[in-house]
C-alpha cells in the first residue's frame, strides 16, 4: 500500500489550495480515505473523509463549507480542495487508508498513512 500526498504550499489567509493523495496497492475503489492534519506541537486530528460505495463525506466542525473532499477512482487518487483558508489550517496533511469502504475521522482507525504535504498560511 502506498499513499502519497502532494500540492501542499504557502498560501495567504483567504486563499485556495488543492491537495492530492494518490493511491497504489490496494483496491482503491472499495475503501474509504481520509486526509488528517497535524500542526506544530498538537495531536493528529481528521479533517475529512470520503466512503467508497455511495461517497458519502465527513468534515470536521472546522473545515465544514471551506474545504471540499472527492474521489477520482479511475486515477487512484483523492482531492481536498480548501477555500477560505486560515492561520490555523496550516499542518501537515496526510492522507490515510481506513480499513473499509466507511468512514471514520479518528485517526486511530486508520491502517495505512502516506508522508504529508505541508501546508502554510500566512495573515
Amino acid at each position: 500500500v502506498q499513499l502519497q500526498a502532494s500540492g501542499g504550499g504557502l498560501v495567504q489567509s483567504g486563499g485556495s489550495l488543492r491537495v492530492s493523495c494518490a493511491a497504489s496497492g490496494f483496491a482503491f475503489d472499495y475503501y474509504a480515505i481520509g486526509w488528517f492534519r497535524q500542526a506544530p506541537g498538537k495531536e493528529r486530528e481528521g479533517v475529512s473523509c470520503i466512503s467508497s460505495s455511495d461517497r458519502s463525506t465527513y468534515y470536521a466542525d472546522s473545515v465544514k463549507g471551506r474545504f471540499t473532499i472527492d474521489r477520482d477512482d479511475a486515477k487512484n487518487t483523492v482531492y481536498l480542495q480548501m477555500n477560505s483558508l486560515k492561520p490555523e489550517d496550516t499542518a501537515v496533511y496526510y492522507c490515510a487508508l481506513g480499513p473499509s469502504k466507511w468512514c471514520s475521522l479518528f485517526a486511530k482507525d486508520m491502517d495505512y498513512w502516506g508522508k504529508g504535504t505541508q501546508v502554510t498560511v500566512s495573515s
